[in-house]
């Protein structure tokens, strides 16, 4: 039987967290889970807390990575090789009363530079058969945005990661120049940033379908659904409904380790999917919960 690898980004708390317990409870021994973030001491408390409660299943890893740091990325996935399991979920976390010009970078370079370096890193050394799943949103659909800036995402969609990159580097800079509500992107960073990320699985799996079909292998984005963290409790004031973490990661899990028919394959790949449906592109899903800003 070959030895599984699977890689879980922001994973020492949350939904990462919960993704990665849930990964190495239903992997088999002799698979590894890496269980990875940007501080040691977290990510290792992390695996001994996890590691203590677990009785079998795959062996958790700590890992330490920095998704922000591009050269990292690649020098993790040259050392891992190949792999058969990508969650990339590591988010930047900021509050609604929040300067957006003070959390722009951190969000561009954690959510959106770090999904097209994920992209370009591990989907190459994927197995056949593998899952490669970008953790975004329902805010991630061309309908959450104004009107004027809807082409420009929806061209770089069209295009390339390098489009892709280009436009948050655009967005970005409008927020810097406090543009940003003149230009169409909107005050919240939540949105350009989440559109961005399913614009660049959209761009990347088009010229890969075919041959990835073939193979079995899955690359889309994921929407879990509103889930009960300290990250977001601040946006939203109706909790009630909220999925604890482990709820959450119930059909990620599943998704990542489940057969998949050849018909549900070539319909969610390149999608924005939440449990078993694609949200569409251009015309999203509501929101059921408001935010608070």
């Amino acid at each position: 039987m070959t030895t599984r690898t699977a890689l879980v980004t922001g994973a020492n708390q949350g939904l990462g967290r919960a993704l990665a317990a849930g990964l190495a409870h239903a992997m088999n021994p002799g698979d590894r889970v890496l269980l990875a973030g940007r501080r040691p001491d977290a990510v290792e408390q992390a695996v001994a807390e996890l590691t203590a409660h677990q009785s079998t299943g795959a062996r958790l890893e700590p890992c330490v990575l920095d998704v922000r740091d591009r050269s990292a990325m690649d020098d993790l996935a040259a050392d891992l090789g190949e792999v058969d399991i990508v969650f990339s979920n590591a988010t930047a976390r900021m509050t609604p009363d929040a300067d957006p010009a003070d959390h722009v970078d951190a969000v561009a370079e954690t959510n959106n530079l770090a999904t097209t370096a994920i992209l370009r890193a591990f989907a190459p050394r994927l197995r056949p058969g593998g899952r490669l799943i970008i953790v975004a949103s329902a805010l991630g659909t061309l309908d959450k945005l104004d009107a004027r800036v809807r082409p420009r995402f929806a061209g770089a969609a069209a295009a390339d990661l390098d489009a892709v990159d280009d436009l948050i580097g655009r967005w970005r800079a409008a927020v810097h120049a406090g543009r940003a509500a003149d230009e169409g992107y909107g005050g919240w960073l939540n949105i350009p940033s989440k559109v961005g990320q399913v614009a660049a699985v959209r761009a990347f799996t088009r010229d890969r379908r075919e041959a990835d079909l073939a193979q079995g292998t899955l690359i889309a984005a994921l929407c879990p659904g509103l889930i009960d963290t300290a990250a977001s409790r601040p946006w939203f004031e109706d909790m009630s409904t909220a999925q604890t973490p482990q709820q959450a990661a119930t059909w990620p899990v599943e998704l990542a380790l489940g057969p998949l028919t050849a018909e549900t394959l070539a319909a969610w790949y390149g999608e924005l999917v939440q449990f078993g449906r694609v949200i569409p592109w251009e015309t999203g899903m509501p929101v059921p919960h408001r935010a608070t800003r």
